[in-house]
């Protein structure tokens, strides 16, 4: 054998031993090898942070900024004031209503007319105040003569809504009214058949009840209405 080959062969094999017993005392220390595609997990995972981060620290704020003046549908056209949401940005429980009235469109808040002083009696009813909850509605503009409003204004502006419950990340909402409840819970179902019970929305729990606007002209509806918010202060005492 040539005697250069001899001695390569032994240098590789001092090689492999000295590497082996450096492994071995790297083991003992804890340490388990490297992980495969180091480089990939590395250059992924803070574009993964960074968009954890973006949506969490997103602030009804922004959302409203987003709006803007919006003309997203035709409703803006007769508007006075875009009615966005009013209360705790970090409410456990969300009242959502069907839209604006005539005085909400007026001040730009929402449920500050009779039917709003209605609502504010059912919320103080479960002893919280309009501070402690949020308000908003599926759309954000008052429809002509507080008509119902349509497929395509509902679609543009529902959105809006969603991102607003994304930010405040509630554990209970109450649906008032029939768009409300149907728009959320993405049925036909009405608002008799769905109310006295829980659903379910993006895991939150939904509880659809009468608007206060059908109470003022249906007075009769008001102990339905109590019994669908007693379960709703019930759940919210549980949390």
């Amino acid at each position: 054998m040539d005697p250069q080959q001899d001695l390569s062969q032994d240098s590789f094999r001092w090689l492999v031993a000295g590497l082996r017993h450096h492994l071995e005392e790297e083991r003992e220390s804890g340490f388990e090898g490297w992980p495969l595609g180091v480089k990939n997990e590395t250059k992924q995972k803070p574009a993964r942070e960074q968009t954890d981060r973006k949506h969490q620290d997103r602030t009804l704020a922004e959302v409203r900024q987003e709006l803007g003046e919006c003309q997203r549908c035709k409703l803006h056209r007769k508007r006075k004031h875009i009615v966005f949401g009013s209360g705790n940005p970090k409410a456990r429980l969300v009242f959502v209503g069907e839209g604006p009235g005539r005085d909400e469109d007026l001040q730009g808040e929402p449920f500050v007319g009779q039917a709003g002083k209605l609502l504010t009696r059912i919320i103080e009813a479960i002893q919280l105040t309009r501070e402690e909850v949020y308000i908003a509605n599926i759309i954000k503009c008052r429809p002509p003569e507080n008509r119902n409003p349509e497929p395509d204004e509902i679609a543009a502006c529902e959105p809006f809504l969603v991102q607003q419950l994304k930010v405040i990340q509630p554990k209970l909402i109450c649906a008032l009214g029939t768009f409300a409840a149907q728009t959320l819970l993405q049925t036909a179902e009405k608002i008799s058949a769905l109310r006295g019970k829980f659903h379910s929305y993006q895991g939150i729990l939904l509880m659809p009840t009468y608007h206060p606007a059908y109470l003022l002209r249906n007075p009769n509806y008001k102990r339905e209405v109590w019994e669908d918010v007693k379960k709703v202060k019930a759940e919210y005492e549980k949390l």
